[in-house]
């Protein structure tokens, strides 16, 4: 007898997990955590217990966090190698508001590595770990900034809120379908790792929490972003790679990375290179996406002179602006608040393709490179923008945009200075 030709697929499966090979195949041991003493009577507060949870998950070879319907009090928490994490439908994670639950580790913070406060979710050094389910993390942000309202004297040595989720030097990673709201700080920080997933996630976040960014893709490459929904107080999405002569000496870019099938609402920006761009940022596809509800700027260029870096390789294609207050930002010298010398080597922004972005915005918007590295070679194709001013264009060389029709309602559709 022939037995490739005999045996069907499901059947060679079945008699190899008999035999005891394929586990991977095999079901993940569960391990809820109202069974390990954790209560979802949103007062509790389980660090201690969900802790030990995934630490005896990880001691015992792996397998899920199960998060069931109720709202689970905690602080931070580390997740081990081969530790998943799962939230039923009506599960809430929410974030406490105490700083020392959540301890200072080494991490990068706003583009420089530092001891920073750690996330309210840490994956640290872990492949091949997921977070799923139709269950919420709430990182009670509306609570954090109300507790710094009422604070009268600012502490001596000023520690930041927690990010809601970080992946950190992680690599072949998922998360998908599940609500991120309310972060105190950035949402999803994706750091350091590669061949991650980003699939159908909610993210919101209240128009008061500073800079609550959607998703920040930090010095990572091979990053997929789908199907996701953003509405937040900053960017929706940003790419960064390292702030100034920190950036520069840790020299990782972003790179290689598809965001496709987005909706932004409000934010500062849709989808963002920068403003940390000191380690470069190439090959970014952005497609098919949707940006409304006044959102500042939905394809958004940002560095400083400080900062060096290459930006190049860029498309924006198949984008609708349904209501935006500026359409493009090229921005160079964005924010020049306590400003440092100029790098020894100015950043670039260059090989830019803007394709099918239509729509209306307040404004056109701006391209402002700098004096001794204007912007470079931006090609506009079959765009088609609605606006109340023009676009500004400055310090720019070969911005090619006969395929920009650009219908303004006060004076000239391009302002050439």
């Amino acid at each position: 007898m022939n037995l490739k030709n005999t045996l069907t697929l499901p059947l060679l499966m079945a008699l190899l997990l008999w035999a005891g090979f394929g586990s991977a195949y095999a079901k993940e041991r569960r391990y809820v955590i109202s069974d390990y003493q954790a209560v979802g009577d949103s007062s509790t507060v389980n660090t201690l217990a969900i802790q030990a949870i995934i630490d005896q998950c990880a001691a015992e070879g792996g397998g899920v966090v199960v998060v069931p319907k109720g709202i689970f009090l905690t602080g931070a928490l580390f997740f081990k190698q081969g530790v998943n994490l799962y939230l039923e439908e009506g599960a809430v994670l929410r974030g406490t508001t105490r700083q020392e639950d959540y301890p200072q580790i080494q991490t990068r913070w706003e583009g420089t590595e530092r001891e920073w406060t750690s996330a309210m979710i840490n994956f640290i050094d872990c492949e091949g770990v997921t977070v799923s389910g139709k269950g919420t993390i709430n990182g009670s942000g509306d609570l954090w900034v109300a507790q710094a309202a009422r604070q009268t004297v600012r502490p001596a040595v000023y520690v930041g809120r927690p990010r809601l989720i970080c992946f950190q030097n992680c690599r072949n990673v998922t998360i998908r379908d599940i609500t991120l709201r309310n972060q105190a700080v950035w949402c999803l920080h994706i750091l350091y790792s590669s061949k991650v997933k980003v699939l159908n996630l909610n993210i919101t976040a209240p128009h008061n929490i500073p800079s609550s960014d959607g998703i920040d893709i930090d010095s990572s490459r091979d990053v997929l972003v789908s199907g996701c929904s953003i509405d937040v107080n900053d960017d929706c999405i940003s790419i960064k790679a390292g702030k100034d002569a920190d950036g520069i000496r840790v020299n990782r870019p972003s790179e290689h990375i598809l965001i496709k099938n987005c909706f932004f609402g409000y934010g500062h920006g849709g989808v963002a290179m920068g403003s940390e761009t000191s380690g470069s940022i190439r090959n970014v596809m952005i497609r098919d996406c949707i940006v409304d509800a006044g959102n500042w700027a939905p394809i958004r260029f940002k560095t400083q002179p400080s900062r060096s870096g290459v930006v190049e390789k860029v498309t924006f294609k198949n984008i609708e602006i349904r209501d935006a207050s500026q359409a493009f930002e090229f921005q160079m010298e964005w924010r020049m608040i306590n400003v440092l010398p100029p790098a020894e080597i100015l950043p670039v922004f260059r090989d830019i393709t803007l394709i099918n972005v239509s729509g209306k915005a307040t404004s056109a918007g701006i391209i402002h490179g700098l004096k001794d590295s204007p912007v470079r070679n931006v090609t506009f194709k079959k765009c088609v923008l609605t606006a109340t001013k023009g676009l500004i264009i400055e310090n720019a060389e070969n911005i090619r945009t006969d395929g920009l029709k650009l219908t303004v309602e006060n004076g000239e559709p391009f302002i050439r200075r």
